[in-house]
Protein backbone atom coordinates (compact mmCIF):
# COMPACT_ATOMS: atom_id res chain seq x y z
CA UNK A 1 0.00 0.00 0.00
CA UNK A 2 1.23 3.62 -0.44
CA UNK A 3 0.49 6.46 0.64
CA UNK A 4 -0.58 10.28 -1.20
CA UNK A 5 3.20 10.94 -0.04
CA UNK A 6 4.66 8.43 -2.36
CA UNK A 7 6.01 6.48 1.04
CA UNK A 8 5.24 2.75 1.06
CA UNK A 9 2.91 1.37 4.05
CA UNK A 10 3.13 -1.99 5.00
CA UNK A 11 -0.32 -3.19 5.85
CA UNK A 12 0.67 -6.90 6.48
CA UNK A 13 3.08 -5.52 8.94
CA UNK A 14 0.24 -2.74 10.78
CA UNK A 15 -2.09 -6.64 10.88
CA UNK A 16 0.89 -8.13 12.72
CA UNK A 17 1.25 -5.15 15.05
CA UNK A 18 -2.98 -5.26 15.66
CA UNK A 19 -2.56 -9.34 16.23
CA UNK A 20 0.46 -8.40 18.33
CA UNK A 21 -1.66 -5.93 20.56
CA UNK A 22 -4.52 -8.24 20.90
CA UNK A 23 -2.04 -11.26 22.09
CA UNK A 24 -0.77 -8.45 24.76
CA UNK A 25 -4.13 -8.27 26.17
CA UNK A 26 -4.91 -11.41 26.98
CA UNK A 27 -1.26 -11.70 27.94
CA UNK A 28 -1.29 -8.81 30.24
CA UNK A 29 1.86 -7.77 29.21
CA UNK A 30 2.35 -4.25 30.43
CA UNK A 31 5.54 -2.90 28.98
CA UNK A 32 3.90 -4.14 25.55
CA UNK A 33 0.98 -3.11 25.93
CA UNK A 34 2.41 0.83 26.86
CA UNK A 35 4.48 0.12 24.06
CA UNK A 36 1.28 -0.21 21.71
CA UNK A 37 -0.66 2.52 22.80
CA UNK A 38 -0.32 6.06 22.55
CA UNK A 39 -0.37 8.12 25.33
CA UNK A 40 -3.49 9.95 24.95
CA UNK A 41 -4.70 6.09 23.30
CA UNK A 42 -9.02 6.15 23.99
CA UNK A 43 -11.05 3.16 23.61
CA UNK A 44 -14.59 3.10 22.95
CA UNK A 45 -15.68 -0.22 24.41
CA UNK A 46 -18.69 -2.11 23.34
CA UNK A 47 -21.32 -0.99 25.91
CA UNK A 48 -20.46 2.79 24.96
CA UNK A 49 -18.26 3.21 27.76
CA UNK A 50 -15.06 5.53 26.97
CA UNK A 51 -11.52 4.77 28.89
CA UNK A 52 -8.55 6.44 28.40
CA UNK A 53 -5.33 4.56 28.86
CA UNK A 54 -4.63 4.82 32.02
CA UNK A 55 -8.25 2.98 33.16
CA UNK A 56 -7.90 0.82 30.57
CA UNK A 57 -4.49 -0.76 30.45
CA UNK A 58 -4.27 -0.15 34.78
CA UNK A 59 -7.67 -3.05 34.17
CA UNK A 60 -5.67 -5.24 32.52
CA UNK A 61 -2.81 -4.80 34.64
CA UNK A 62 -4.20 -5.51 38.41
CA UNK A 63 -6.96 -7.75 36.24
CA UNK A 64 -10.20 -6.12 36.89
CA UNK A 65 -10.25 -6.07 33.14
CA UNK A 66 -9.66 -10.04 32.00
CA UNK A 67 -9.14 -11.10 28.54
CA UNK A 68 -9.22 -14.58 28.53
CA UNK A 69 -9.86 -14.72 24.34
CA UNK A 70 -9.40 -11.65 22.18
CA UNK A 71 -8.78 -12.70 18.34
CA UNK A 72 -10.08 -11.61 14.36
CA UNK A 73 -12.40 -13.74 13.22
CA UNK A 74 -12.38 -12.01 9.97
CA UNK A 75 -9.21 -11.10 7.71
CA UNK A 76 -7.58 -7.54 9.43
CA UNK A 77 -7.82 -4.61 6.82
CA UNK A 78 -5.86 -1.92 6.45
CA UNK A 79 -6.21 1.55 5.22
CA UNK A 80 -3.58 4.08 5.74
CA UNK A 81 -2.22 7.77 4.28
CA UNK A 82 0.54 9.29 5.56
CA UNK A 83 1.09 8.83 9.15
CA UNK A 84 -2.42 7.47 10.14
CA UNK A 85 -4.02 4.04 9.25
CA UNK A 86 -7.02 2.55 10.44
CA UNK A 87 -7.45 -1.24 11.07
CA UNK A 88 -11.08 -2.98 10.79
CA UNK A 89 -11.70 -6.66 11.52
CA UNK A 90 -14.28 -8.75 13.86
CA UNK A 91 -13.48 -10.52 16.68
CA UNK A 92 -14.13 -13.03 19.12
CA UNK A 93 -13.92 -12.01 22.59
CA UNK A 94 -13.94 -13.48 26.47
CA UNK A 95 -14.19 -11.15 29.16
CA UNK A 96 -14.38 -10.57 32.64
CA UNK A 97 -14.27 -7.38 34.26
CA UNK A 98 -14.69 -6.18 37.88
CA UNK A 99 -14.66 -9.97 39.17
CA UNK A 100 -17.73 -10.52 37.37
CA UNK A 101 -18.20 -13.88 34.89
CA UNK A 102 -16.31 -14.21 31.66
CA UNK A 103 -18.99 -12.65 29.11
CA UNK A 104 -18.33 -13.94 24.98
CA UNK A 105 -19.27 -11.21 22.41
CA UNK A 106 -18.19 -10.79 18.76
CA UNK A 107 -17.88 -6.88 18.18
CA UNK A 108 -16.64 -4.86 14.90
CA UNK A 109 -13.48 -3.02 15.14
CA UNK A 110 -12.16 0.38 14.47
CA UNK A 111 -8.70 0.96 15.50
CA UNK A 112 -7.33 3.72 14.46
CA UNK A 113 -2.76 3.98 14.18
CA UNK A 114 -1.12 7.07 14.23
CA UNK A 115 3.05 6.79 13.17
CA UNK A 116 5.39 8.35 15.51
CA UNK A 117 8.04 10.21 13.63
CA UNK A 118 11.11 10.26 16.28
CA UNK A 119 10.68 6.20 17.23
CA UNK A 120 9.65 4.96 13.24
CA UNK A 121 6.91 3.18 15.99
CA UNK A 122 3.04 2.74 14.96
CA UNK A 123 1.07 3.33 18.08
CA UNK A 124 -2.28 2.72 18.53
CA UNK A 125 -4.47 5.85 19.61
CA UNK A 126 -8.37 5.63 19.13
CA UNK A 127 -10.15 2.16 19.62
CA UNK A 128 -13.68 1.76 19.19
CA UNK A 129 -15.77 -1.58 19.28
CA UNK A 130 -19.27 -2.64 18.46
CA UNK A 131 -21.02 -5.62 19.56
CA UNK A 132 -22.85 -7.55 16.95
CA UNK A 133 -25.59 -9.90 17.93
CA UNK A 134 -24.59 -12.64 17.14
Amino acid sequence: MVDTTGSTIDASRLAAQERRRLAALVAADAALLDELHADDFVLVNPGGGVWDKAFYLGGITDGSIDYRRFEPVTPIQVLADGGVAVVRYRSAIEIAVDGGPYVSLTAWHLDCYRHDEPTGRWRCVWSQATRTDD
